[in-house]
């Protein structure tokens, strides 16, 4: 694997398979991904086109708290984490993505 493309992977961490993106993806060919916390729109857009052979018509980013939760009597703090979506060009799609 060539650098440039490592680097792609770096940028998007994982696909976030929920029911709101699966909807997002069947209303209007936006895809959900987690992307590290320090990628920006433009690194986004450049990875989702190199890595699933797409255009990309815009990109939202959204930094998401992680949730409180507990353990016995013991709080704890899930990390937080950068989520972006994605909104292909008409006449596109990422076939593998559920």
């Amino acid at each position: 694997m060539s650098e440039a493309v490592e680097g792609h992977y770096r940028v998007l961490r994982r696909p976030r398979v929920t029911e709101k993106a699966l909807k997002l993806v069947d209303h209007g060919r936006a895809y959900s991904f987690e992307v590290a916390a320090s990628a920006n729109k433009i690194q986004v857009r450049k990875a989702v086109e190199a890595i699933f052979n797409v255009k990309v018509e815009s990109v939202r980013t959204m930094n998401m708290l992680g949730k409180y939760r507990r353990l016995g009597r013991h709080w704890g703090r899930q990390p937080s984490w950068k989520k972006a979506v994605v909104k292909l060009r008409a006449g596109y799609a990422i076939e593998d993505f559920y």
